[in-house]
Formats: structure tokens, C-alpha cells, sequence
């Protein structure tokens, strides 16, 4: 019989994680029912409290999406406006955080329809066409190198200067670490979009921070 880690047969190991899973899942439901709950009370300590854990997460998806601090803590300020007197529409069937991505982005896209006339969605990057694409795994992400090197702020830089559409979508699944059946329901688009723009984004974004670390290696001699 095959032996797991720590000397315990894999069978026994695959059972013990699967009921983790099953209790992790459960946890997150019973969680998501309580925050429905307190919204509909309009509880204002729950309020506070979600304020408190979810503030910094929620105003760095803003600064990300908008590019402009100012816009990004008014429609802050207004997402909170939102959930306070919306709360009830929250079932809890979903996980907090997606809803309340969902509406800070139905509020950029409000916003830039009143300043531009037009939409986020309206700024589909040429060649976008729905297509499904599979992230290769052979080797680390920009963000998995981002995480072993001091080099947070030559990814934030570089983040900024890609398609707000790809942006987007890699903040939520690195940053926010979302996953992509979760970024579907906030951009209301396909999975197979949610995966191209993950792919082009991360294809463009590579280059652009090494090209960052050689400015700054050059800087540096």
C-alpha cells in the first residue's frame, strides 16, 4: 500500500483533505449566509467590520482599474454607499468579496460612460474575439517571481501600463486571488474572455518588467 507524507497510507491522506475541503467550503458558506443576513438587518457594526476587512483589497482594485486615486476613493466611498443601502440583494449563495468587486466595477463603468461616453467594455482591445486560452505552467508567472523579489513596484508600474481590460483581470486573479469562474461573474463576460485576457495580459506584462529590471540594473552600475 502507497505511503503518504509522514508515514500514512495516501488513502487516508486524500480522505483527510477532502473533508478539510468540505469544511473549508462550509465555513465560507456559513460566513456568506451570516454577512446576509446582517445586510438586510443593515447592521451597521457587520458594516464596520467589512469595511475593516476588505477596505485596502477593494481600493487597490479601484486604483488599478481607474489609474487615478482621487476617482478611485470617491467610487470607493460610493461602493460602500452601495452595499449599505443594497445590501439586501446579497443572497450570500456567492462569496462577499465577488459582489463587491461586481458593484465597484458597475460603478467605474458609470463613471467612465458619464466623463467619455463610453464603457469599459466599449475598450475591447483589438483581436479580442472570445477565443479560450490556456496559460502555459512551465514556468512562474510574473506575479510568482514578484512574490520571491523586491520587486513590487516595477510590477504595479508595469501593471499600469497594459489594457485596463487585461489589467483588470490579472488583479483579480493574483491580487485578489479570485478564481476565474469568480472573475467571469464580476466582468459579466465568458470564461473563455476571462482566460484570454489573462493570457494576453500576462504575455505583455512579462516584458515590460524585464525591461523594468534592466533600466534599473543599468541605474544601478
Amino acid at each position: 500500500m502507497a505511503n503518504g507524507v509522514f508515514g500514512q497510507p495516501a488513502h487516508v491522506l486524500e480522505k483527510h483533505m477532502r473533508t478539510a475541503s468540505l469544511t473549508l467550503t462550509d465555513q465560507s458558506s456559513n460566513e456568506n449566509t451570516i454577512v446576509a443576513q446582517g445586510l438586510k438587518r443593515h447592521d451597521p457594526e457587520l458594516l464596520d467590520q467589512l469595511i475593516v476587512q476588505y477596505q485596502h483589497r477593494l481600493l487597490r482594485y479601484l486604483l488599478y482599474l481607474t489609474g487615478n486615486r482621487e476617482t478611485a476613493e470617491d467610487i470607493f466611498q460610493e461602493t460602500w454607499m452601495r452595499v449599505l443601502k443594497r445590501g439586501d440583494q446579497f443572497n450570500g449563495k456567492s462569496r462577499f468579496d465577488t459582489w463587491l468587486f461586481t458593484i465597484a466595477r458597475n460603478l467605474v463603468i458609470d463613471v467612465r460612460r458619464k466623463r467619455t461616453m463610453s464603457s469599459l467594455e466599449a475598450m475591447r482591445e483589438a483581436g479580442e474575439d472570445g477565443r479560450s486560452f490556456d496559460v502555459a505552467a512551465d514556468g512562474p508567472s510574473p506575479f510568482d517571481s514578484y512574490q520571491t523579489s523586491e520587486n513590487g513596484q516595477r510590477v504595479a508600474d508595469a501593471l499600469l501600463t497594459l489594457e485596463p481590460l487585461h489589467r483588470e483581470v490579472l488583479v483579480l486573479r493574483f491580487h485578489e486571488e479570485l478564481s476565474l469562474e469568480e472573475i467571469a461573474q464580476v466582468t459579466r463576460s465568458p470564461l473563455s474572455t476571462v482566460k484570454s485576457r489573462l493570457y494576453r495580459g500576462l504575455s505583455a506584462l512579462k516584458p515590460r518588467i524585464v525591461a523594468a529590471e534592466a533600466v534599473g540594473e543599468g541605474g544601478t552600475r
